[in-house]
């Protein structure tokens, strides 16, 4: 078991547990397409998540990762549109748990890493929830037509769904 300690501009001597090995042992309704890395480096979130907290997680995870530090960038994002909600309208929906101030995806990233807690039942049944939105690009877009919703399939990458398969 390895303990970490998080001090970035969202968390300050935040601590948790790593209880499980690096992307094992998952709960056998989650079933995640992409890991973290290989979500940064098709480009997600504009790139500009994880850049102040990069220290937390695995180097390599980062080497070909598309990152904008200072901005949002949406040319970053893998089908170039933006598929993100603002912060402030996760709260407002009750998303936001205290200890993942920046929403699922940083969840995602320390679950992946091996931390477990008492918000992964709900975080998972969210995941399982967004698959609604690869039914709708199944449904109405042609295999591979990738100009076809690509709303909703930037949005799946942020889940880490392959919209890149459908």
């Amino acid at each position: 078991m390895r303990m970490v300690e998080v001090n970035d501009k969202m968390q300050r001597g935040y601590r948790y547990d790593l209880i499980e090995s690096p992307g094992g042992n998952f709960h056998p309704d989650f079933c995640p397409e992409l890991t973290p890395k290989e979500m940064l480096e098709l480009g997600v979130f504009g790139g500009k998540y994880l850049t102040d907290c990069t220290d937390e997680f695995p180097d390599d995870w980062f080497v070909s990762a598309k990152l904008s530090p200072g901005f949002k960038d949406i040319s970053l994002n893998y089908f170039q549109v933006d598929a993100s909600q603002p912060l402030s309208e996760w709260i407002k929906k009750g998303w936001i748990h205290a200890e993942d101030p920046r929403g699922w995806f940083q969840w995602y990233c320390r679950y992946f890493m091996g931390r477990r807690m008492s918000d992964d039942t709900r975080q998972i049944k969210r995941w399982k929830a967004f698959v609604r939105h690869r039914a709708a690009v199944k449904k109405n877009c042609e295999m591979y037509d990738f100009g076809c919703r690509k709303k909703q399939r930037q949005a799946l990458l942020h889940w880490a769904y392959d919209s890149r398969n459908y």
